[in-house]
């Protein structure tokens, strides 16, 4: 069974950075696509990044050059440097193997103060 443990959100500036985790246990993170997700406050979650077992990251056009997507195969974590923070950043973050039938971890919050 998959679970997934996100953590690392919080309260940042417009223009700050976090850095939010996810540890993931019963499935390997090295040898799956995984991906962070954002729910906006009453949105519908939608894919923000990509990490590819290969390690190649793909990232949503509106986050491309603040978001870093990476991995801790030691660790079977993925993280999700988040930098150059908007308000439109805000909101709960969930990461997921990509086009896997598992259950969502409880996600993080995200909120960028204007």
């Amino acid at each position: 069974q998959v679970q997934l443990v996100e953590s690392g959100g919080g309260l940042v500036q417009a223009g700050g950075s976090v850095n939010i985790s996810c540890v993931v246990s019963g499935l390997i993170v090295s040898a799956n696509d995984m991906g962070w997700y954002h729910q906006p406050p009453g949105g519908q979650r939608g894919w923000v990044a990509t990490i590819s077992k290969w390690n190649h990251a793909t990232y949503k056009d509106s986050v491309k050059n603040r978001y870093t997507i990476s991995r801790d195969s030691a660790r079977n974590t993925v993280y999700l440097r988040m930098t150059g923070l908007k308000p439109e950043d805000t909101g709960v973050y969930y990461c997921k193997p990509v086009g896997a039938r598992t259950s969502w971890g409880q996600g993080t919050q995200v909120t960028v103060s204007s």
